[in-house]
């Protein structure tokens, strides 16, 4: 790859250089996401249909009558 000097670019050439990046960026996700959902489709076929688990809610810490209490502060040896 040519190595560019950003330094030497117009604001309008680096604009035009970002969006000339951005879309060969996105032209390549598009390409490997097509790539990967073929894949996918193939390998479909060798397994069992895998049900969306539903979230279950976070468990809830339990507080017990020691931690509703303040701490007594502990002594610093000398």
């Amino acid at each position: 790859m040519a190595k560019i000097d950003l330094d030497s670019l117009s604001i309008e050439e680096l604009a035009g250089l970002r969006e000339h990046a951005t879309d060969k960026l996105f032209e390549k996700v598009a390409r490997r996401r097509a790539e990967l959902e073929a894949e996918l489709e193939k390998l479909a076929q060798y397994g069992k249909p895998v049900k969306k688990a539903e979230s279950a809610p976070a468990p809830k810490a339990k507080k017990t009558e020691e931690a509703k209490e303040p701490k007594e502060p502990v002594a610093k040896a000398a």
